[in-house]
């Protein structure tokens, strides 16, 4: 099988946390991403230690959010610079894939 490198990025947040549509709205419109997944979590904590879990009495649910992309190594750097300030430090993870060509 064919592939190529990529770089994959995982951005974490939470779903209270207005950041989100922004930046939903700036890697569609303006860094034109070929793709992009948002995952909603069920449980989670962070470096604070405050979990975040989801429960039928809740009405208000700060859960955890995972937004996950991939695209040329070049292209994620600039993203990554760009969002440098816009996201709290220690959220943002990236390493090199393989997809299939």
């Amino acid at each position: 099988m064919k592939g190529r490198e990529l770089t994959m990025v995982r951005i974490y947040l939470l779903e209270g946390e207005v950041q989100l549509n922004n930046l939903l709205k700036r890697l569609h419109d303006w860094e034109k991403l070929r793709g992009l997944t948002v995952f909603r979590g069920i449980s989670g904590f962070g470096s604070n230690g405050e979990i975040h879990s989801a429960k039928l009495i809740d009405l208000a649910m700060e859960l955890p959010i995972v937004v996950e992309f991939f695209d040329e190594n070049k292209k994620v750097q600039a993203i990554l610079e760009h969002l440098e300030d816009d996201i709290k430090p220690g959220h943002v993870a990236w390493w090199p894939v393989q997809i299939n060509e």
